[in-house]
């Protein structure tokens, strides 16, 4: 195989890792739409990823590897792919996201991102972003698959969510989507460094209904957060607006239930989803 770093300067690096994928194909004998089958993606998606039109998530090399048996060849190759296609406004936060050593997240509507399966996302981006062309759709969620891998990493941050039960109701992408969504929550909160806790329904009003925002802490500076907002969202380094809002996370937290009875609310939730 050879490496990225003998490709012209001028080659895209999509299109080496379309190219390593077909060559891979090939190799087994398999045609696109036998690939596409083996790994419950469309065959114009094989396509379009082989030719560079179109960027591969985490999960479809992933898959690639696992059907292809290339022994992890692909994935490997996929951080090379390194396209930020997040919103400009965004990007300041992801850097800081990627330093923070504890991210204390509320979300009233929506699974966070870092926590997101790859379908819930594509629904989420697709709703929230019509005037987006599927391709950058598709280009935003790998770009998101990517974020996560910050949970994963040698020392990943201490990741604190309280989520409002309506989270678990609300059905995007549809019932399929939600339960495997729940599923992967149910997984990820047994990694020692993430904690999920739900705020019933019946709590009624509480300190976080005028939208979700994130805090993270690093070390030797003071917090920022990020709130989110109906069109961009705003970095917050005032320190008497993070005092206010630390404040209204911790009665957030307050209200919540704990980890163990959270869990078991969304196991509840997840049955519903049939």
């Amino acid at each position: 195989m050879p490496s990225p770093n003998e490709l012209d300067a001028n080659a895209s690096v999509l299109a080496y890792w379309g190219a390593e994928l077909r060559k891979y194909r090939e190799a087994a004998q398999w045609s696109q739409k036998d690939l596409a089958r083996r790994i419950s993606y469309s065959t114009s998606l094989v396509g379009l990823i082989e030719t560079a039109k179109r960027a591969p998530t985490r999960e479809f090399a992933e898959k690639c590897d696992d059907a292809l048996e290339t022994d992890g060849a692909l994935v490997r190759l996929w951080p090379l792919i390194g396209r930020d296609v997040s919103p400009v406004w965004f990007r300041p936060f992801v850097e800081l996201e990627r330093e923070a050593r504890t991210l204390r997240s509320f979300q009233p509507i929506l699974v966070p991102g870092l926590l997101q399966t790859e379908d819930y996302a594509r629904a989420v981006l697709r709703a929230g972003r019509p005037g987006d062309t599927g391709e950058q759709v598709e280009d935003l969620v790998t770009s998101r698959m990517e974020r996560q891998r910050i949970l994963t990493k040698p020392d990943p941050p201490m990741f604190l969510v309280t989520l409002d039960e309506a989270v678990l109701m609300r059905p995007v992408g549809g019932a399929q989507v939600m339960r495997k969504q729940l599923e992967q929550l149910l997984e990820l909160v047994q990694l020692p460094r993430i904690t999920i806790q739900v705020i019933p329904l019946e709590v009624g009003a509480h300190a976080g209904m005028t939208g979700a925002f994130v805090i993270a802490s690093f070390r030797g500076s003071h917090d920022i957060v990020y709130l989110e907002t109906a069109s961009e969202g705003q970095i917050v380094n005032a320190l008497t607006e993070i005092e206010t809002l630390s404040a209204q996370l911790d009665a957030l937290r307050a209200c919540a239930l704990p980890q163990a009875a959270s869990v078991a609310l969304m196991e509840k939730a997840m049955g519903s989803w049939i």
